[in-house]
């Protein structure tokens, strides 16, 4: 899979915005995963047990709906909250 193709896989089951700081073509691990990771998980939790182990070392962003980087301790449902506050504003 595509470093595009993992920030629009994490996109459509989590709802979490990813940059990966490598060329978009590039190739990483799948992102396999069924079923969204658990809302009450920080987002440094969520990083750690989902995202590294696939990038190989890579650097990786998180980005919040107003185009920040949330703070680690977040939760998954705060932060995803925040992509859904912007489309109704």
């Amino acid at each position: 899979m595509t470093v595009k193709e993992f920030e629009e896989a994490v996109w459509q089951l989590e709802g979490i915005r990813l940059v990966i700081r490598e060329a978009s073509g590039a190739e990483v691990d799948d992102y396999d995963y069924e079923r969204a990771a658990r809302s009450d998980h920080s987002v440094t939790e969520w990083l750690r047990n989902r995202i590294h182990t696939r990038l190989e070392g890579r650097e990786v962003t998180v980005v919040n709906g107003y185009g920040e980087v949330p703070h680690g301790r977040t939760r998954l449902d705060n932060l995803r909250e925040t992509y859904e506050a912007v489309v109704c504003e």
